[in-house]
């Protein structure tokens, strides 16, 4: 198994445009177990994105899957900061698909 954590912070007023982004296309990323995108309750312009593939090579194939690139592409205009992202290794609990 492979995780991602990571946090955006978008634009000002640009967070609801960018989870939308975020949210487009998810069937189109095999080997991913769980991707979830929510708002950070003391931040108006963060987001978080926790992710759950089956391997790390699972993830890097899904960045260069066309409609993921495009969705990166578009969701960077829309972001102030993009934290570094933390990997982690799931080990079990309630979402794996």
């Amino acid at each position: 198994m492979y995780g991602l954590i990571g946090k955006m912070t978008a634009t000002p007023g640009q967070r609801d445009a960018l989870t939308a982004i975020l949210l487009e296309n998810l069937g189109t990323m095999p080997g991913c177990l769980s991707y979830i995108v929510a708002h950070d309750p003391a931040d108006d312009h963060a987001v978080w994105v926790t992710e759950i593939w089956t391997d790390e090579a699972a993830h890097r194939a899904s960045l260069k899957v066309p409609e993921v690139r495009a969705a990166i592409r578009r969701a960077m205009q829309l972001m102030a900061t993009f934290a570094d992202a933390h990997v982690t290794t799931p080990v079990g609990g309630i979402g794996f698909r």
